[in-house]
């Protein structure tokens, strides 16, 4: 039975991450590696009548380079649910840890605009555990109403990483470097800045903080966050979407600071093709589709 958890706040790093932490350490935390056949918490984390804070998302507006305006900037429904996401991933119930697991894909289907007075509740829920090549994944869904109203579904898909039975499967080449074509636009991005997201979307991550921290993640650098570059890449076209519109967003290598990238938006029949690059090889850093909602 479907346990649903309603919270009278957000809650914030100081009370997630110490949980999150702790998931980590050696016999009272998670185990290292997650069965396939692993259940996941059959909890709804759900808040009513969110209210949303006006100069945190100004902030957030000014770190990323969206509009600070009327309606609600579509990638800040990721900063609204991030908190819910969390609360699932620490409990104890959840199979792996949230720190180092990775934001590999993401996808916002907005139906329509939603003004920034406009009061939301937003449920959360975890779903889809399932193998891959480079590990397990699992996806937490929220859902956005007002009042009644949905008015948007986000699907976050985390990755543990980890040997599966998919881990032998023959892969296609590798992608070879090649120098990127001229940009539409170059952004840089160093840890001040990074450190100045995180305070306003409320994920300090330690692999996005402090160079000594990432590197106890396996990272030489901190990086820049998934959803930073994600935002930062929807500025270049924001002013052109539909109200009811998809915007899918899957994350290729990270993004070690300070940074400076190649973006790339392509008008296409239906929508638009956008593309983070290094500038030197080309691989991708964030690759991504905007697409009218049916």
């Amino acid at each position: 039975m479907t346990k649903t958890v309603t919270l009278k706040s957000l809650p914030g790093a100081g009370q997630l991450y110490p949980k999150a932490v702790a998931a980590m350490l050696p016999v009272i935390g998670k185990p290292a590696r997650v069965s396939p056949t692993a259940t996941l918490p059959d909890t709804v984390f759900r808040i009513e009548n969110l209210r949303i804070d006006k100069a945190q998302l100004q902030e957030y507006c000014r770190t990323t380079g969206l509009q600070f305006g009327a309606t609600v900037p579509l990638p800040y429904l990721f900063v609204l649910q991030f908190p819910l996401a969390m609360s699932i991933m620490v409990t104890p119930e959840f199979p792996f840890g949230a720190v180092g697991s990775v934001h590999v894909e993401n996808k916002i289907e907005r139906l329509r605009a939603i003004g920034v007075d406009e009061p939301l509740t937003i449920t959360a829920h975890a779903e889809n555990l399932r193998e891959h090549r480079k590990g397990m994944l699992v996806d937490v869904v929220s859902e956005f109403r007002v009042g009644r109203e949905l008015v948007a579904v986000q699907t976050v898909t985390f990755l543990k990483q980890q040997r599966t039975s998919l881990s032998d499967e023959k892969r296609g080449p590798a992608p070879k470097d090649t120098a990127p074509p001229p940009p539409d636009r170059v952004v840089s991005v160093d840890l001040g800045l990074i450190r100045q997201y995180a305070a306003a979307s409320g994920d300090r991550n330690p692999i996005h903080m402090a160079d000594l921290s990432a590197k106890a993640f396996g990272f030489n650098r901190a990086i820049a966050h998934g959803m930073w570059s994600a935002a930062a890449l929807l500025a270049n076209v924001e002013a052109q979407l539909p109200e009811a519109v998809v915007y899918s967003v899957r994350f290729g290598k990270p993004m070690l600071l300070p940074a400076k990238v190649n973006m790339y938006t392509t008008k296409v029949e239906n929508g638009y093709d956008l593309a983070v690059l290094n500038r030197r090889k080309g691989y991708p850093h964030v690759t991504a589709t905007i697409r009218p909602r049916d």
